[in-house]
């Protein structure tokens, strides 16, 4: 199959990349299991294992896809416009849709039936490019992963459990102590430490001697690369039940529950998780070869004439 990845984007990318990365290890894996990858990126991209077209955002989309090309897959929207091509686009995030667009995949069940849809298919890293992670080390304290400016991801609240756990640090990666974009917020508390913007080598230090990642969000989290991220460093997830989260955490590699309150209370019990478990389930599950061998489905469903709903 000639499959066309298309991506608003410079791949493959050095430091944080959620779609990025997921969409990189799709096209990897797609070469892998004997596909012809084409990636549609912008200037600056380079592609090992398969062809690259230089997206130019001036035209239309339509007049910049290879005559050869069987299928292509979106991340965006808002190429669809003139495409003749057979076509599946992924939906990331949470957005207001007038209408949803036509092969649409969602990243989870809860994702894709808020939308009234069921064809989802969950995202999946190249845990190679992760390399080996030490799951032998003392773990001491929590981290916080994600974008921290994000009010919906609630690092707050992240903050707030820590201070009520005892003896507990947390570790937020993804944000500042001084963060002005959420209004003002300054974190004087010597037990919360930020690292900004962390790349692979910074974030395995860290979450692989963390006791876990405390993620109380206040929204419907469509996947959450930073739970399986997570988990493939040996970390349990400590958080709210809401969007995809009771779908990928399970009572072997994390709690879920409704509050803040209930967060704390259990994180001073001292619950124990097993960092191997917690490794060898994102290892098997949210890999980018089960990912592939998903996206591979939905390809041949639509060039079969169907429609994904």
């Amino acid at each position: 199959m000639k499959i066309a990845l298309v991506l608003d984007a410079i791949l493959p990318v050095k430091n944080y990349g959620g779609t990025e990365r997921v969409v990189w290890a799709l096209g990897h894996e797609l070469f892998r299991l004997g596909h012809q990858v084409t990636f549609m990126l912008h200037k600056g991209s380079s592609c090992p294992f398969g062809r690259l077209v230089e997206l130019d955002l001036s035209k239309s989309i339509g007049s910049q896809i290879p005559e050869d090309i069987d299928i292509v897959h979106f991340q965006d929207t808002a190429f669809l416009a003139d495409l003749q091509k057979p076509y599946v686009v992924t939906i990331n995030g949470n957005k207001d849709f007038d209408d949803i667009p036509r092969n649409a995949i969602f990243v989870s069940r809860n994702h894709a039936e808020r939308y009234g849809h069921r064809s989802f298919v969950y995202n999946g890293l190249d845990w190679d490019e992760y390399g080996p992670v030490n799951l032998t080390k003392p773990r001491k304290g929590f981290h916080f992963l994600g974008k921290a400016a994000w009010r919906v991801k609630n690092v707050r609240g992240a903050i707030r459990i820590t201070q009520h756990v005892k003896g507990a640090t947390l570790e937020v990666l993804g944000g500042y102590r001084l963060n002005l974009k959420m209004g003002f917020r300054l974190t004087l508390d010597p037990r919360i430490h930020f690292h900004g913007m962390v790349d692979n080598v910074r974030k395995k230090k860290i979450i692989e001697q963390s006791s876990g990642l405390i993620f109380p969000v206040l929204w419907h989290e469509p996947f959450g690369l930073c739970l399986t991220e997570s988990l493939y460093y040996g970390a349990p997830v400590f958080g709210t039940r809401m969007g995809s989260l009771p779908e990928i955490i399970t009572s072997d590699v994390g709690w879920l529950c409704d509050n803040e309150e209930q967060i704390a209370d259990y994180l001073n019990t001292h619950p124990f998780f097993s960092p191997q478990q917690c490794h060898d389930y994102a290892v098997e599950l949210f890999n980018a070869r089960k990912m592939a061998e998903e996206y591979v489905k939905k390809y041949e469903q639509v060039l079969n004439g169907d429609t994904l709903l």
